[in-house]
Parts: structure tokens; sequence; C-alpha cells
């Protein structure tokens, strides 16, 4: 009963964060732990593209080699922009103050962005940035209304513009008839590469929030394995112990 309890909270909760968006439903990001590539893909679009501004203070550069399976001369030369040692913590040279400045607010660190937004919510809102000239960036969101972030992955994905549905307000959308975007200038990538690259973005996020989450898959299958080996031993055992009695 608690985990339905919780379960349905946690369903709740998902909703009304959709809802307050200005869309019907955020998408699955069907993110995958186990894919060793996605996640090395991910690794390499979070340092080219979101580095420059978001730190993840909480993850070191050698435990990413050693969980991803990249070499450290690797990381080192093609990953390692803003730290001398592979030991660093992933932070970047950009401060705080010039990033509130900048941008309006101080970027904030990614290192557990994926726990605190969840997965889906992410992989939507990178894919629904659009044009709106009212905004300094020059872009807004349907996730995020009026967000600070620029579209900094347009040149892969190219630029959106908003549909408005009926009963639209001045965002492109509403809570009952969200906007539809379409494409309003090509990007390096078609949508089906731009997605699975959001998607591996957002699969190394996930495994940022919590990197001991990978070494528990690695072990679970030999715990689960051992506990069977010794159920059954155990109920040998217990026939052993019982052969006279019964």
């Amino acid at each position: 009963m608690r985990r339905v309890a919780l379960l349905l909270i946690a369903l709740t909760v998902s909703g009304a964060a959709a809802a307050a968006t200005g869309i019907k439903e955020l998408h699955d990001a069907g993110v995958d732990l186990g894919d060793e590539a996605s996640l090395q893909r991910g690794a390499r679009t979070f340092v080219n593209y979101c580095v420059s501004c978001h730190s993840a203070r909480y993850a070191r550069y050698s435990r990413l080699a050693a969980d991803l399976g990249i070499p450290e001369d690797i990381v080192a030369a093609k990953m390692m922009f803003a730290a001398d040692k592979i030991g660093s913590t992933m932070n970047v040279a950009l401060r705080a103050g010039d990033g509130e400045t900048w941008f309006g607010v101080p970027p904030p660190d990614l290192s557990v962005i994926a726990r605190s937004r969840g997965p889906d919510w992410l992989y939507t809102f990178l894919l629904t940035f659009y044009l709106d000239p009212a905004r300094p960036t020059g872009v807004n969101n349907l996730v995020y209304r009026d967000t600070a972030m620029p579209h900094v992955l347009w040149e892969l994905q190219g630029l959106q513009r908003a549909v408005p549905g009926a009963d639209a307000d001045t965002h492109g959308g509403s809570a009952g008839h969200p906007a539809t975007l379409e494409l309003a200038s090509r990007g390096l990538q078609n949508e089906q590469e731009y997605r699975r690259t959001v998607r591996d973005l957002v699969n190394f996020l996930v495994y940022l929030g919590e990197p001991a989450k990978l070494a528990r898959y690695r072990i679970g299958f030999w715990v689960i394995l051992f506990l069977i080996g010794f159920c059954l031993l155990a109920w040998r055992l217990k026939k052993e112990y019982w052969k006279d009695v019964h």
C-alpha cells in the first residue's frame, strides 16, 4: 500500500508539472544507463555544449572515465577544458556574478538536475525551444516559460517556431491547447538524430545524479543469482533436517 501511495503521489506531481508548463504531457526520455555508448555520446555533448556555463561540481573526470569506459588520456585531451588534473571536479570558469549579469540568473550546477527535474522534463525541455523575439535570447520554451537559458543546441536541431492552437496565450499555447512547433530553419541533424542526441545527453545527466547506480546494476545480477542459489540450498537443507519428522 505504501508503494502504491508513493506511485500515485509521483504521478500526481508529474501531471501537475506537465500541466503547469502549458503542454499536454512530457515526452518519454527512454534513458538506459546500461547503454555505455549512449552515456559516452552524452558526455561528449555535455562537455561541448553545457559545461561552458553549467558546472557539475560533484562529478570528477577520473570517475567519469572509469565508469563510462573512456581512457583517461582521451578524457584529458578531449573533455577537460576547465581543469588540469584528471581527479578534478567538473567546474567552469564562468563566475556566478557574470552569469547573473548576462542571463539574469546564474546558470545552475547540473550534478543532480536529473534527480531534481526528472529525465522526461529535461528531454522535453531540450526539444521544445522556439523563436520568441520578445525574449532577450530570442527564444522561449514550452516547458519552462520565459527561461533565461539560450537554445545552445540550435545548430544541431535548427530553429523552431510556435504555431498557436485555439485559445492560445502569448506563448503560443495553453494548458488545454498546447502549441505545435514547426521547423523554421534546419540544423545539422534531422529530427531523429537530434532526439537521439538529447536522449544521450539526458542519459548522461541521469548518470551524473547517481553514478553509483551503474555499480548496482553491474552487481545486481550476481546478487539475485546468489539469493536464488541460497534459497535452493536452504530448501534442500530444510528437507534434510525434517525428513524424519515428515
